[in-house]
């Protein structure tokens, strides 16, 4: 990992754009960007020298909800454990940060799920489903 850096804080939305798409993530707007960016509890951005190759969100209120979004890593990276290397970023700041009352979620595509277990995540169901709002449905 001593080629790789993690910057905590700052992620720029054309960056962040460049790689949800990149990645296989759905395309965000730039206006959609530049709004939900600063509201981010903690970002974590992984760059290759100058390179950006991988990012994490915690969003949320900071203390009842949040939600572990936009793990994503460059294809040319997959299969290296840099998942598992912005996952720990994510987990060592949901330990130190959060309440231990506070209700951590995320959504697991894939496979991704064996990631998320090792780092405590557990299926809601039967207990729960985890549902989106359909926009073009209303």
């Amino acid at each position: 990992m001593h080629d790789f850096t993690i910057i905590e804080n700052e992620l720029p939305a054309e960056t962040y754009r460049h790689l949800r798409v990149i990645s296989g993530l759905s395309a965000k707007s730039i206006e959609a960007s530049e709004k939900g960016l600063p509201n981010s509890l903690f970002t974590v951005l992984l760059k290759k020298g100058k390179q950006p190759i991988g990012m994490g969100r915690v969003i949320g209120d900071g203390g009842c909800f949040c939600q572990v979004v936009d793990i994503c890593v460059h294809p040319e990276f997959q299969g290296q454990g840099l998942g598992k290397q912005i996952m720990h970023a994510i987990s060592n700041y949901i330990r130190k940060n959060l309440p231990e009352s506070c209700y951590v979620s995320l959504i697991a595509d894939g496979d991704a799920a064996f990631l998320y277990e090792k780092f405590g995540f557990r299926d809601t169901l039967p207990a729960s489903k985890g549902m989106y709002l359909d926009f073009a449905r209303l």
